[in-house]
């Protein structure tokens, strides 16, 4: 049957094939009024897939007794861990056609059951996949290798505990299978907050957000979780080991680097001393609208540059700004929001909506301001419900969290929705963007035959770069759906690697990263990988064909 959120106080059931709470996805009538915004997509949704339709065969190996407790072969579980939660994973399950269903879940609950369970599946050959909320958007939860080999889905989410807290130097010790929302609320009670909101927050995990070096809400500065890493603790088949507990060493190689976006290729992190900070309690927020795109991404580049560090800088193309809602005449949308523990904000908002009139914007309209309040928790501040948020910046918070359901429903209208980001120095940027745009749109739309919508924002943003965020959509072909998205993600990789812009910003390599990763990285840099792959893991069982073969 479908997973509860572990954890977390609430009856919530997780869709086992879709993004988030099954509960929470659009219902037929929604389905098809999202489906006519979309010319050649399907008269009818897709059915919602059931578990009871898959054949899920009998596990093809037995834990030994000494394990068994930690494992479990039923068929709902098995399913809910097969695939991540991108397009091509909803689509599959759609048409059921999942990937690889593994064998056996396993959730062990403590470092020694970790490596007790590797000890036993090194010994036995089996695929050891490591899995968080199961959230990966690229093929980084799922077994594509040798039929014929047994396959453990290993869930961390048992392991979820924030097992100590320094106040002195405000950091923490956490284990890697919390929840977004698992960790914060054990947190709370201190006054502290990891403060690290990716749009996925509900629905992954600490290790996930370390294995992948996600980035979070923060639009500028601590963009990546990295930033916020005081030390791991990893569990290996060669090994266990923790690093040092230091603000800073510049004693050699960082060996906390060497896991960092290792994706469980290399190693369990199991636990990790984590940088902490006050929660904030001034906000403010504001939009500015641009009625050339051009112009927003010199005013973001303007206040990237300035020492200002808005938390959130996200510069919305048109046809982003309506589909969220937070424009319907044309215009490119940005938004501004500031928060602190310390001090009030509303002088460096004023400065940030400044530059953004001075390059172009007009509007400028803001909310309250300072004071207390929740604050949105995917960096949008005081945009949840609170009225000192601006109606610009409440209709983009709102989306951003709707999103990955409306891309399921869009799904089950047969069309093809693809999401991918990069990241590209500020000399690149708008030519990369207007590559894309044509490029990949075209690509699209020859692979379907319909016309394709390609909508671009940025996330994060640097003073020597920035991270473009894109949506393609266009209908699709009844049963070609996967087909059809592999030609529009090669298109986009093709593009993305003709700039120089990287295959990846936040979303990990994973599975379908791979060619585009194999072509970014040096060479003797994927020597000295695959050597360390050899000698973490000698008998291949981690993770395998991700990063590396």
């Amino acid at each position: 049957m479908p997973a509860s959120l572990s954890g977390s106080g609430t009856s919530c059931t997780r869709s086992w094939w879709g993004w988030g709470y099954a509960d929470a996805h659009p219902d037929d009538a929604a389905c098809v009024a999202l489906g006519a915004l979309l010319p050649g997509t399907l008269a009818r949704p897709l059915p919602v897939p059931r578990v009871a339709d898959l054949s899920v065969g009998r596990p093809g190996v037995t834990p030994p007794a000494a394990l068994a407790h930690l494992v479990t072969s039923d068929p709902g579980v098995r399913a809910a861990h097969a695939m991540g939660k991108a397009y091509r994973d909803i689509i599959r399950a759609l048409r059921g056609r999942p990937g690889r269903i593994p064998d056996l879940v396993a959730r062990p609950t403590d470092d020694r059951e970790v490596a007790d369970l590797l000890d036993w599946a090194g010994g036995r050959g089996v695929a050891v996949i490591p899995f968080g909320g199961g959230s990966s958007v690229v093929g980084g939860v799922e077994y594509r290798g040798d039929a014929q080999r047994a396959v453990l889905s290993l869930d961390l989410t048992s392991m979820d505990r924030v097992l100590e807290v320094d106040t002195v130097s405000r950091s923490a010790r956490i284990q890697s299978g919390a929840l977004g929302p698992v960790l914060e609320a054990q947190l709370r009670p201190h006054g502290l907050t990891l403060r690290h909101f990716p749009q996925s927050f509900e629905f992954s995990t600490l290790g996930g957000w370390l294995a992948t070096r996600a980035g979070g809400h923060y639009a500028t500065g601590r963009t990546h979780i990295d930033d916020f890493v005081q030390s791991l603790s990893v569990v290996t088949p060669a090994g266990t080991g923790t690093s040092w507990r230091l603000p800073a060493s510049g004693a050699g190689p960082s060996p906390d680097r060497l896991f960092l976006g290792s994706e469980g290729a290399l190693g369990i992190i199991t636990e990790a001393w984590m940088r902490l900070q006050e929660r904030p309690r001034h906000k403010a927020s504001a939009s500015v609208a641009f009625a050339d795109f051009q112009q927003g991404l010199e005013a973001v580049r303007a206040i990237a540059r300035s020492d200002l560090s808005p938390a959130n800088c996200r510069l919305l193309d048109p046809g982003e700004a309506l589909l969220s809602g937070t424009s319907h005449d044309g215009s490119a949308v940005l938004v501004l929001g500031f928060e602190s523990a310390a001090s009030p904000v509303d002088g460096r908002l004023a400065s940030a909506v400044d530059l953004a009139l001075a390059h172009g914007g007009h509007g400028g309209s803001r909310g309250r301001g300072d004071g207390g309040g929740r604050g949105g928790h995917d960096g949008t501040p005081a945009a949840d419900g609170d009225a000192r948020a601006d109606t610009a910046v409440s209709a983009w918070r709102a989306a951003f969290l709707r999103m990955p359901y409306l891309r399921d429903g869009l799904a089950r209208m047969g069309a093809v929705v693809e999401t991918f980001e990069t990241a590209a120095t500020w000399d690149r940027v708008p030519a990369l963007i207007d590559a894309v745009r044509t490029e990949v749109g075209s690509a699209a739309t020859k692979a379907t035959g319909h016309p394709a919508t390609v909508n671009c924002r940025l996330t994060h943003v640097y003073p020597d770069g920035a991270a473009p965020y894109f949506t393609v959509a266009v209908a699709g072909r009844p049963g070609d759906e996967v087909r059809i998205w592999d030609d529009i993600k090669a298109a986009a990789s093709e593009v993305l690697h003709r700039y120089r812009a990287t295959i990846t910003h936040h979303h990990a390599v994973g599975r379908d990263h791979r060619p585009g990763y194999d072509l970014q990285r040096p060479a003797p840099f994927a020597l000295a990988l695959r050597a360390a792959k050899d000698a973490l893991d000698p008998q291949g069982i981690l993770n395998p064909g991700v990063l590396i073969d």
